[in-house]
């Protein structure tokens, strides 16, 4: 247990001073356009009004399903928990980060499966929780391993955030909301449609 807790040690302290090496040269890599006269969105916190990362890939709900909060401010989004016909949940959202300065995202946050940790930084460690059902449910993986969610999450810049998703087995058609929880997040109750 002490060797896998000094190895993700180990990994935190190389990728911060990666991500730090990389906001020291010139910010985070993300090609910013601006923004073309997007409403704005709700949200519990300012808009700072600079140009979000996921803007040019789908515009935000004016309402969200829920808003959780995490560690260092980051606030995670959700705007939609759809069951689609193949017997799957999809959860849809933004990870926002709308403070003044980078932030670093929280490992937890990938759960801490063998499997799953060698894929990087996701959101594999989120569960949906059936109080009525007795049931959780995790993030789905593929053939290889791979959890179906969003990849490659190391950090968010200021006032910066990103389109998220996450796919999970679909509880029965008679569960109509269920408890979302994401590790460093408060959870919150999803209205399922």
């Amino acid at each position: 247990m002490n060797v896998r807790y000094a190895m993700n040690r180990r990994k935190a302290v190389a990728v911060i001073a990666v991500v730090s090496a990389a906001l020291l040269m010139g910010g985070c890599g993300a090609e910013e356009k601006p923004k073309a006269d997007k409403p704005a969105a709700t949200t519990s916190a300012p808009q700072t009004g600079a140009p979000t990362q996921a803007s040019q890939e789908a515009e935000e709900p004016a309402e969200s399903l829920a808003i959780l909060k995490g560690r260092q401010g980051v606030e995670l989004s959700i705007s939609s928990a759809e069951r689609d016909a193949g017997g799957f949940l999809t959860i849809k959202g933004q990870l926002k980060n709308p403070s003044g300065s980078a932030v670093i995202l929280p490992a937890e946050m990938r759960g801490n499966e063998t499997e799953v940790i060698k894929h990087g930084l996701t959101l594999a460690g989120a569960t949906l929780v059936d109080s009525v059902g007795k049931k959780r449910y995790y993030v789905l993986r593929d053939t290889d391993g791979r959890p179906l969610t969003t990849t490659g999450l190391d950090s968010l810049g200021p006032g910066k955030s990103t389109a998220v998703f996450m796919q999970f087995p679909a509880p029965p058609a008679t569960t109509t909301e269920v408890s979302f929880q994401l590790p460093t997040f408060e959870p919150a109750t999803l209205k399922l449609s």
